[in-house]
C-alpha cells in the first residue's frame, strides 16, 4: 500500500475513476495494480483507491461504501472521494449503482444511463465552496451526454440475453437508509421518475465542481415498493439481484473504460469552474484557497 499526498505538480496520470456501488466492492481484471491511501483536506476516502490497467486503459477504483459495505449512503465522504480522484488526474467518472425501477418498463436487472437528476437529500455536503468561498456551477444537464453515450453503448454490447438498456430518465436521490413508504413512491412515479437510489446526485454535484466529467450506470434491484403485483422492496431481494449484476458491470466497466482511453471524450464539466468562480480570489481566506487549490489553480493561480 502507499500513501499520497498529492500535489497538483507532480501527480501521477489516472484517466478512468470508477465508483463501485451496492454490490461492485472490487475491479476484476487489473494489472499493475496499486492501492492507495489519500490524504484529502476533506478526510478520509471510503476506502483505498485502487489503480490499475485494463486492456491498456489506466483507472482507478474506489467502493464507495468500503469495500466491506461500511457506509451508509449519508455517511459516505463524498466530498474526500471526488477530490481524491481528481488529486490523482482523474477526468471521467464511471458511477456503478444499485437502484429501484420507478416504471413498470423498467425491470428488476434492467441496466439504465440516466440524464437527469431530482435531489431528496437533506443531510449532505454537497459543495467543495464556503468558507469565504463562492463558487456556481451550471448543472442543468448533470450527467455528460458524450460519456453517457459512451457507456451506454458499452451496454449494449455487453448485455445479456433477456435484459433491457434505457437511455435517459430521471435518477430520484433519496436520503436512506430507509426504503421508500408507498406514497412516496407514488409521488416519484407521478413526477415521471424512472429510477431511485440513495448516492449519486451528491458525488454528480460535487463532480462538476471539480471538474469531472460523469455518468451512472445504474443497475436495476427490483421495483420500487409502488408495484402492487411484486413484493415491498426487502435486502434480500436487493442482495439477490446485486449478485446478478455484479459480472455484467464488471463487463460494462472494462468496455467503457476501454472506449473513454481511446477516444477521451470532450466535455463541458472540463471547464465547469471557468464561468463559476464568484468571489475575487484575493477576498479568499488563505486556507480555503489551499484546500480548493486543486480546481481553481488554472483560474486563480497556485496558491503560494
Amino acid at each position: 500500500m502507499t500513501t499520497v499526498s498529492p500535489t497538483v505538480s507532480d501527480l501521477p496520470t489516472a484517466l478512468i475513476g470508477v465508483l463501485g456501488g451496492s454490490g461492485l466492492y472490487a475491479m476484476e481484471g487489473l494489472s499493475d495494480v496499486e492501492e492507495l491511501q489519500i490524504d484529502t483536506p476533506f478526510g478520509a476516502p471510503s476506502d483505498l483507491l485502487v489503480k490499475g490497467r485494463i486492456d491498456g486503459a489506466e483507472l482507478v477504483f474506489l467502493a464507495r461504501h468500503g469495500r466491506h459495505h461500511s457506509y451508509l449512503p449519508s455517511e459516505v465522504p463524498y466530498r474526500a472521494n471526488i477530490w481524491a480522484l481528481r488529486s490523482l488526474g482523474v477526468r471521467w467518472i464511471l458511477s456503478c449503482s444499485a437502484v429501484g425501477s420507478l416504471q413498470e418498463k423498467i425491470r428488476p436487472l434492467d441496466l439504465l444511463v440516466p440524464d437527469q437528476f431530482i435531489d431528496r437529500t437533506r443531510q449532505r455536503p454537497s459543495s467543495f465552496f464556503g468558507e469565504g468561498a463562492v463558487a456556481h456551477v451550471g448543472f442543468a444537464d448533470p450527467f455528460c451526454p458524450n460519456l453517457s453515450a459512451l457507456l451506454a453503448a458499452a451496454v449494449a454490447e455487453e448485455l445479456p440475453e433477456g435484459r433491457q438498456l434505457h437511455e435517459g430518465g430521471s435518477y430520484l436521490c433519496m436520503e436512506g437508509p430507509a426504503f421508500s413508504t408507498r406514497a412516496e413512491s407514488e409521488l416519484y412515479r407521478s413526477w415521471g421518475c424512472s429510477v431511485i437510489g440513495m448516492t449519486n446526485h451528491t458525488e454528480a454535484r460535487l463532480a462538476r465542481e471539480a471538474e469531472m466529467a460523469y455518468t451512472t450506470l445504474a443497475m436495476v434491484t427490483d421495483y420500487d415498493c409502488w408495484h402492487p403485483d411484486h413484493a415491498a422492496v426487502s435486502v434480500e431481494m436487493v442482495i439477490s439481484n446485486l449478485h446478478a449484476n455484479a459480472s455484467t458491470a464488471q463487463q460494462v466497466v472494462a468496455n467503457a473504460a476501454r472506449r473513454i482511453h481511446q477516444q477521451r471524450p470532450a466535455s463541458r464539466a472540463h471547464r465547469a469552474l471557468a464561468h463559476g468562480l464568484m468571489t475575487a480570489k484575493e477576498h479568499v481566506p488563505a486556507a480555503t484557497r489551499q484546500r480548493l487549490d486543486l480546481f481553481t489553480r488554472p483560474y486563480w493561480g497556485p496558491f503560494n
